[in-house]
C-alpha cells in the first residue's frame, strides 16, 4: 500500500491534525523506504495461512520451530487462545519429513469424555453399544503425517495412560481389536491452560507431559507483539476484501492506530473477526477508519489525550501546503524534534517522551538528519 510512514511520523501528524482539526491524505510513494521504518510493514498477502512474523521474538520462534520440525522430537506449544498454536503446528508439519502425509487437528476439549478413547484410538464395529460402524481413530487417520492434539490439557484422565502407552510404543490398540497396530505419526500438542497447574492438581499426568513436552514453544499474546499488527492488518484486509468482493479498500492511519491501542484479549482470532466485519460493512473504494471499529476496540483511540507541549501559547510554525507532502513531513518532524529538545533542556529521554516516541526512535531520526554521528550509539 502506498503512503506508508513510520509510526513515529504518524504520531507527529496526528498531533498536528488534532490541533489544526484538518485531515491530511498522504500519497507519498514510500516503496524505497527502509521496510523496518514503515508504518505498514509489508506482508505477503498471498500466504495460505494467517502467519506474519515481524517481531524478533516471533521470528526466533519460527526458526526454532523449523529446526525442531527436522527431528522426531514431540513438540508442546503453549499460548493463549487465538495466538496461532495451530499455525505453528502446521509450520512444523510442513517442514518435517511427514509433510507428504496428512495434518490432522484434534481438539481434546470438543469430544465427550465417554467417546474420547474411541475417537483417538478407533473401534471395531460392535465394540460397544452404538458402534454400528468401524472407526479408525484420529491417530490412524494421521498415519505418516502429523497429529495435532489441541487443548491437550483437557484430555480426561482415563485416556491419558493409553495415550502415554502409544507414545512409548508407537502402537494403537483400537476398542474391539485383538491386536495392536503400529502407526508412524508425528505428535504436536498444545494447550491454552497452565499445564503446571493441571499437573499440580492431578488433572494431568507428569509422565505424559514429559513425553509430549520434550521441546516446548511458548507463543506470546498479540498484546506482547503489537509490532506485528500493521502487517497483520494489511494481510487480513486484503484477504477479507477478496472474500467479500470489495475493491479498492484502503487503510487509514487512525484505523491502525486504534488497533495498536487495543490489548486484544482474543488475540489474532479477535483481530481477524474485527477486520472481516469492518471490511464486509465497507463499500468499494472505502478507506477504513477508526470510526468503523467496534466501540470497545476504538475506545482507546477515542479517549486519547491531546498532547500539549510546554512553552508559550504562540508556539507554532507555518507549513506551505503547495509542496510535496514528504518535504512537509520532514519540516514538521524537524520542528517537533527541535521544540521537544529545547523544551526539555536537551534531555533525549524526556524529549522522546514528549514526542510520544521511543528514545531509540528519536535517536534514529536525529541520526538520519546528521545530528548524531553514525558511530555514536551512546545517545540512543
Amino acid at each position: 500500500m502506498a503512503g506508508r510512514q513510520t509510526l513515529e511520523e504518524m504520531s507527529l501528524l496526528k498531533s498536528v491534525a488534532d490541533i489544526a482539526q484538518i485531515a491530511v491524505t498522504r500519497t507519498t510513494d514510500t516503496e524505497h523506504e527502509d521496510d523496518e521504518q514503515n508504518l505498514w510493514p509489508r506482508a505477503n498477502v498471498e500466504t495460505d495461512d494467517d502467519a506474519v512474523f515481524r517481531s524478533p521474538r516471533m521470528v526466533e520462534l519460527r526458526k526454532i520451530a523449523i529446526r525442531l520440525a527436522e527431528t522426531e522430537i514431540p513438540v508442546f506449544i503453549t499460548g493463549e487462545t487465538g495466538t496461532g498454536k495451530e499455525i505453528f503446528a502446521r509450520l512444523i508439519h510442513d517442514h518435517s519429513k511427514h509433510r507428504r502425509g496428512p495434518f490432522v487437528p484434534f481438539n481434546c476439549s470438543a469430544v465427550p469424555r465417554d467417546l474420547m478413547e474411541s475417537q483417538l484410538f478407533g473401534h471395531r464395529r460392535g465394540a460397544f453399544t452404538g458402534a454400528g460402524e468401524s472407526f479408525p481413530g484420529v491417530i490412524r487417520a494421521a498415519e505418516r503425517g502429523t497429529l495435532f492434539l489441541d487443548e491437550i490439557g483437557d484430555l480426561d484422565l482415563a485416556s491419558q495412560p493409553k495415550l502415554l502407552r502409544f507414545l512409548e510404543s508407537g502402537e494403537v490398540h483400537a476398542l474391539g481389536d485383538l491386536r495392536a497396530q503400529r502407526v508412524p505419526v508425528r505428535i504436536v500438542a498444545a494447550t491454552n491452560a497452565s499445564i503446571e497447574d493441571a499437573m499440580r492438581t492431578g488433572r494431568f499426568r507428569r509422565d505424559l507431559f514429559y513425553r509430549l513436552g520434550v521441546a516446548q514453544l511458548a507463543l506470546p499474546a498479540l498484546r506482547e507483539r503489537k509490532d506485528e499488527i500493521p502487517a497483520l492488518v494489511s494481510m487480513f484486509v486484503s484477504k477479507s476484501a477478496r472474500e467479500c468482493g470489495r475493491a479498492g479498500i484502503t487503510i487509514g492511519d487512525d484505523f491502525v492506530a486504534a488497533l495498536l491501542l487495543y490489548d486484544w484479549p482474543g488475540n489474532i482470532r479477535e483481530l481477524v473477526n474485527e477486520i472481516r466485519r469492518v471490511t464486509a460493512m465497507a463499500t468499494d473504494g472505502a478507506a477504513l477508519t477508526a470510526a468503523m471499529l467496534s466501540p470497545a476496540i476504538a475506545a482507546g483511540w477515542n479517549a486519547r489525550p491531546v498532547r500539549q507541549f510546554a512553552g508559550a501559547a504562540s508556539d507554532g510554525f507555518f507549513v506551505r501546503i503547495d509542496q510535496p507532502l514528504a518535504r512537509a513531513i520532514d519540516q514538521l518532524e524537524e520542528q517537533f524534534i527541535e521544540h521537544a529538545l529545547r523544551s526539555t533542556g536537551g534531555r533525549v529521554a524526556d524529549a522522546a517522551n514528549l514526542l510520544g516516541i521511543s528514545r531509540k526512535g528519536l535517536f534514529l531520526k536525529r541520526r538520519r538528519r546528521g545530528l548524531v554521528p553514525m558511530a555514536d550509539a551512546s545517545g540512543a
